[in-house]
């Protein structure tokens, strides 16, 4: 329930408002009663669950691929022959396809990651159990329970139950970075907001599954379970398509086409021997259905889904050894076509970690360097040089200042930097730690007696000490917002001393706080104070030991980018990836931050506000050009995602954040930052990122352009191999007569190859050669060119005409070897059809072999890194034994109808099978020919 369906908007009205419309008291809360008659009317305080998909409807899945059903269809067939037949032991060929069918299924479902869990993720970011004011009492109840209207105690650590407008603030912060992308815990209040804003501006409001780090106060709840901003990103998530990637569907369509293939060519052949032939009768009928089998089997090649998937999990282990890990299977070569990387700037660009980056004091400015929470880093006066005199003392006194002036914790685990506490906090105390302030010796001197909380009415910070090396005085520090906490300074230290502040200096400090502030960089001001102990049990621990201070500095901090990023960035434009930042943050911050990385910013970001005012259109035309996009919700995102998609372009989105989830889902690979990133975006992505280092996505995205090249060499490889074989059988059935090609009774069927040797030759023969070049070395200089355009398949028009071509001459030198080999025909020959077959079984597998080699690249000359890929080497040798195998050894000779062959016949198989090879190598001369001179034409 939200009370924004009465057309109330909270964050836009007053306190008094909100609680009127919801039916409320903001002392006493609900009655129990009235809680449950809401609990009944609206319903937990849950999001709503989808159901598991079963582990056995997720592996009946790995069967729905065309290329699969068409295999399952000829074993089909080949058992219900056998069935009647009775002709072997065993149905062989039914046995055989459908063992590769399984194999492919189970491998599928053993790397296909969990059914999604987005939905478990986001119910397990909600908080367990809520602090409410029911019947005027505080009390625990579980957070399911809490309904609209409920008043809510909000204290540092609690997660928030659910969506509610604040109507009391005691210095609350709330860590929104997952909801929102913003960097730095959000100061909240229960200030009006006349505007209409974005979920990051709404300081009144406190949301589900945020987490409030610093302070405390009371909020009444206006949104619960899928009402909330939670709810609303769950919501979306559901609603989400699953994307097909680039791979998939190019093998759907050319199993459709395989398809239409073997049931042409099938039903043209079955006719014409049926019409010519005068087929009669059960048997004859059934020598035709073999016909038909031997055909499919011959068209659709049966190793490509398993080779697909082998290839496809031997990238994922390469990918996780570099940090990359893949969810879903077919996203891999995905990324190696992606032309876009969007990405989110909090933790994924930049580190997440507040960093100082300048101190600005009466006698001029320190940079510090390093970034994040290590405290290390060179300390340098402004334009280099060495600092000292004044400088340094003023310097030392503001870092110390602020140090003391902080509740957070700097600490180290396991080699890594953390702060506990706000992250402001511990930028300053690591700033103090690279100025060579120990917490032992601040500690020692300065003991905290007193501290007067944050609040957003006095944007202010104090704490007071006492100082050991002057009994008696007692020091206070102070830090705050810069204009505030100036007008609160009558002094100022100028070296060693202190002087009074004059308005020309107030005018100089204010002008260095906007210079930072043009920076990008946070800002804030520190100041102390010196009484005697008697003046402060006087004036008493509050905030009049906020006056007549002594201005010490201004600090600059930033949430800086990752140093590696800027060359990754770097290394995706040169690839012609577009590198885009999608954040939270203000305009200001997110525009230096990219300018930073080299990300091209055109200009200005553009805001989510301004993102709501944009047609479909206009939208259309900005993707085109602006890179940076700030102050944006999850709504945005996901527009932003689909325009680009709408553009043609194949985007790739990083993030880490709950907010991150529904854009993760739809654009074409999600990445997820695997530390900092949420339960939620890692379930809705396709890779995580172990490093969270965008560095890591270009190498990636590398892979990933290394295996798509590969595939396309074994999809070459295969395809061309069985476009001959289905030239082999058709041909071979056409000009049966004039190669002498005749059943030795001189009537029935002869096929050229038997289905279970052309089942050999896909599976036994061609399955490690494909799965050798599926490792094959990535080709020098992929990371310099263009990614593939989304319009282009994963067969191009030029490898089908290569294919055509391969077939083509295996056809051709297959059919003369078998007509060499049998009586009558073209070439007279003396064998009987059992060898004739044999020899033409041991051509096209020699054939396979040569065709391995060429099917490296469409263009370049098969002998250049010939001796690169040592598992190819060693996968035609194996291919090789296992021919001499099936040749020579009795059982296999009987389960293939071969029979032995002498020394001449092997010599003589493969110089006709070699013909494949220089021809190819003659036709790559050509092509490169004629391209290099249509580049000198334009030139």
């Amino acid at each position: 329930m939200t009370i924004e369906q009465d057309q109330i908007i909270p964050y836009q009205q007053s306190t008094n408002e909100v609680l009127t419309a919801l039916g409320t008291d903001a002392h006493t809360g609900l009655s129990e009663n009235e809680a449950q008659a809401r609990l009944d009317r609206y319903g937990r305080n849950e999001l709503t669950a989808e159901k598991p998909v079963p582990a056995w409807r997720k592996f009946l899945a790995q069967f729905q691929d065309v290329l699969v059903i068409l295999l399952l269809i000829a074993t089909l067939i080949s058992a219900g022959l056998w069935l009647y037949e009775r002709d072997s032991a065993l149905p062989y060929e039914a046995i055989a396809i459908f063992a590769v069918v399984l194999l492919n299924a189970v491998m599928g479902y053993v790397q296909q990651s969990r059914a999604e869990e987005a939905m478990a993720a986001l119910r397990q970011m909600t908080a367990a159990h809520a602090n409410v004011i029911r019947d005027g009492t505080r009390q625990s109840i579980q957070a399911t329970d809490v309904v609209p209207g409920d008043i809510i105690v909000i204290e540092e650590g609690n997660t928030v139950p659910a969506d509610a407008r604040v109507i009391q603030s005691t210095a609350l912060q709330t860590a929104e970075a997952a909801l929102t992308g913003e960097s730095l815990p959000v100061l909240k209040d229960n200030l009006t907001i006349t505007e209409e804003v974005g979920v990051g501006d709404r300081d009144n409001m406190i949301f589900s599954g945020t987490v409030a780090v610093y302070g405390h106060g009371r909020a009444v709840v206006t949104a619960t379970g899928m009402q909330t901003e939670m709810g609303r990103i769950a919501g979306m998530l559901k609603e989400t398509p699953i994307e097909t990637t680039p791979l998939q569907e190019e093998l759907h369509r050319v199993g459709k086409l395989l398809g239409i293939v073997v049931i042409a060519i099938a039903v043209v052949i079955i006719t014409t021997i049926i019409l010519i032939e005068d087929v009669r009768g059960f048997s004859a009928l059934f020598d035709v259905l073999i016909l038909g089998v031997a055909l499919a089997v011959a068209a659709v090649p049966e190793s490509l889904p398993a080779v697909v998937t082998v290839v496809l999990s031997l990238g994922v282990q390469r990918m996780a050894r570099k940090n990359a890990i893949v969810r879903h299977l077919a996203a891999v070569e995905t990324l190696g076509s992606a032309n876009v990387i969007a990405s989110d700037k909090t933790g994924t660009l930049t580190k997440n970690e507040m960093t100082v980056l300048g101190v600005v004091t009466a006698s001029g400015r320190v940079d510090l360097e390093g970034t994040g929470y290590s405290p290390e880093g060179e300390v340098r006066r402004e334009g280099g040089g060495k600092i000292d005199g004044a400088l340094e003392f003023e310097f030392v006194r503001t870092l110390a200042a602020a140090d003391r002036a902080s509740n957070a914790v700097l600490h180290e685990r396991d080699g890594r930097w953390a702060v506990h506490g706000d992250p402001t906090e511990g930028a300053l105390i690591v700033a103090a730690r690279k100025a060579g302030l120990e917490a032992e010796a601040l500690n020692a001197r300065l003991e905290r007696i007193g501290e007067v909380p944050f609040s957003s009415e006095r944007k202010l910070m104090s704490t007071v000490h006492t100082d050991t090396e002057q009994k008696g005085r007692l020091l206070s520090f102070t830090k705050g917002a810069p204009d505030v906490l100036l007008a609160r300074c009558t002094q100022e230290l100028v070296g060693d001393k202190i002087k009074p502040l004059t308005a020309e200096r107030r005018a100089e400090i204010l002008k260095s706080n906007e210079e930072l502030a043009g920076e990008a960089l946070r800002t804030l001001a520190v100041a102390f104070r010196a009484m005697s102990k008697d003046t402060f049990e006087q004036e008493g621990l509050d905030e009049d030991v906020e006056k007549e201070l002594v201005f010490l500095g201004l600090i600059g901090m930033i949430d800086p980018p990752r140093m590696e990023a800027k060359d990754a960035v770097a290394r995706a434009m040169a690839a012609g990836v577009r590198p885009i930042m999608i954040t939270g943050d203000h305009p200001k911050t997110a525009t230096v931050i990219a300018e930073g990385l080299g990300i091209p910013v055109h200009g200005q970001a553009v805001t989510g506000t301004e993102l709501e005012k944009m047609t479909e259109e206009k939208l259309d035309q900005t993707v085109q050009t602006v890179s940076v996009y700030a102050r944006v919700n999850p709504e945005h995102k996901l527009r932003i995602v689909e325009a680009l998609k709408r553009a043609g372009s194949i985007v790739a989105m990083t993030g880490d954040g709950v907010n991150d989830a529904p854009a993760l889902k739809t654009a074409d690979i999600g990445i997820a930052m695997g530390i900092t990133g949420t339960d939620v975006s890692k379930e809705a992505s396709d890779v995580v990122l172990a490093d969270d280092n965008f560095a890591t996505i270009v190498g990636a995205v590398e892979e990933g352009r290394a295996i798509f090249s590969n595939i396309r060499k074994f999809l070459r490889y295969l395809l061309s191999s069985n476009l001959g074989e289905v030239m082999i059988m058709f041909f071979g059935l056409l000009l049966a007569d004039v190669i002498g090609l005749t059943a030795e009774g001189g009537t029935g069927i002869v096929l050229p190859l038997l289905a279970t040797q052309i089942l050999w030759i896909n599976l036994i023969s061609d399955g490690p050669p494909a799965l050798a070049l599926g490792v094959d070395p990535a080709e020098p200089g992929l990371m310099r060119e263009p990614p593939r355009p989304r319009e282009e398949g994963v067969i191009t028009r030029s490898m089908w005409a290569g294919n055509l071509f391969t077939g083509a001459i295996m056809a051709v030198g297959t059919l003369l070897v078998l007509d060499a080999s049998l009586p009558g025909g073209l070439i007279e020959g003396a064998g009987n059809l059992r060898y004739a077959q044999t020899m033409a079984f041991t051509t096209v597998v020699f054939f396979s072999l040569f065709v391995v080699f060429n099917a490296r690249s469409d263009k370049q000359s098969a002998f250049v890194g010939l001796l690169s890929n040592k598992w190819l080497w060693g996968a035609v040798l194996l291919s090789f034994l296992l021919q001499l195998a099936v040749v020579y050894i009795p059982f296999l000779q009987q389960a293939f109808s071969t029979v032995s062959l002498n020394p001449g016949d092997w010599l003589l198989c493969a110089a006709v099978a070699s013909s494949v090879l220089w021809l190819r190598e003659l036709s790559k001369i050509i092509v490169r020919a004629w391209e290099n001179r249509t580049k000198r034409d334009l030139v």
